[in-house]
C-alpha cells in the first residue's frame, strides 16, 4: 500500500489520559450517586462527553434537561482539566516519537482524530502538537465515533483520500469509524476485542511501518 497519511487517535493510542477521564466521571457519577467501575469506564472508549454522561445516567434509567447535561459536563471537563495540568512528554507512549520520525523522513503526513475537546491542550502538553499536519478533535465534528467525521474531516484537513490512510485507534468504536472511512484500521490493544482492525500490537511501540507498507 502507499501511505500517504496515518491518523491517530490520541486516548490510549499515544498517551493514557483514561485513568483522568476515570477519576473526573467517578467523581461526578459520586455526587449523583450512580456507582461507577474501572470497567464501566471501559465502556466509554471513543464515546463523546454527552455518550458517556447518558450512558452513566441510564445506568439507574435518569433523564436530564439539555441545561442540566451541560452543566455537569463542564463540571467533569473542569475536573479533568485539573487532572492533566501537569501532563508532560513523560507521558507519551514510548515509541510515538520515534515512530512519528520515520513517518516525517518518509515524507508521510501525521494526522489526529480524537473524540476529546481537549485533545489539542494534551498534544501540546506531550510536546508533540507541532508535528501533526493536522488535528481533527470534537470541536470539529457533530458525530461521535464510529461515525466516520472525524477521520474523514483529518484525511480532508491533510489533503489525502482516505484510500491512501491508514487509521491507529485502541477503541472497538474507532476501528468502525475508521472501516467506514474507507481506510485501513489498525488496532492498539487487545487482538479479540479489535477483530476487526486489519492488523493488531500490543501497543504503539510495536507498530511496524513496514508491515503497513507491505498491505
Amino acid at each position: 500500500m502507499q501511505i500517504r497519511a496515518i491518523i491517530f487517535d490520541l486516548d490510549g493510542v499515544l498517551t493514557d489520559t483514561a485513568h483522568y477521564h476515570f477519576q473526573a466521571w467517578q467523581a461526578l457519577a459520586h455526587d449523583l450517586s450512580i456507582p461507577f467501575t474501572e470497567q464501566d469506564n471501559e465502556q466509554l472508549k471513543g464515546v463523546d462527553r454527552l455518550g458517556s454522561l447518558r450512558w452513566i445516567l441510564q445506568k439507574v434509567g435518569r433523564t436530564l434537561s439539555e441545561a442540566e447535561e451541560t452543566r455537569l459536563m463542564q463540571q467533569k471537563n473542569e475536573h479533568y482539566l485539573k487532572l492533566i495540568e501537569h501532563m508532560g512528554t513523560k507521558d507519551l507512549f514510548p515509541g510515538v516519537q520515534s515512530l512519528f520520525t520515520e513517518l516525517k523522513q518518509l515524507n508521510i503526513k501525521i494526522g489526529l482524530a480524537s473524540a476529546s475537546k481537549n485533545a489539542g491542550m494534551v498534544v501540546e502538553r506531550l510536546g508533540i502538537a507541532a508535528q501533526f499536519d493536522f488535528i481533527a478533535d470534537a470541536n470539529y465534528v457533530k458525530n461521535s465515533k464510529p461515525d466516520p467525521e472525524v477521520f474523514l474531516l483529518a484525511a480532508k484537513g491533510l489533503g489525502v483520500t482516505p484510500e491512501y490512510c491508514i487509521g491507529v485507534e485502541d477503541a472497538v468504536a474507532g476501528i468502525e469509524a475508521i472501516n467506514r472511512a474507507g481506510m485501513l484500521a489498525i488496532g492498539i490493544g487487545d487482538k479479540e476485542l479489535l477483530s476487526d482492525a486489519l492488523i493488531v500490537y500490543p501497543s504503539i511501540d510495536a507498530l511496524n511501518l513496514a508491515d503497513l507498507q507491505a498491505l
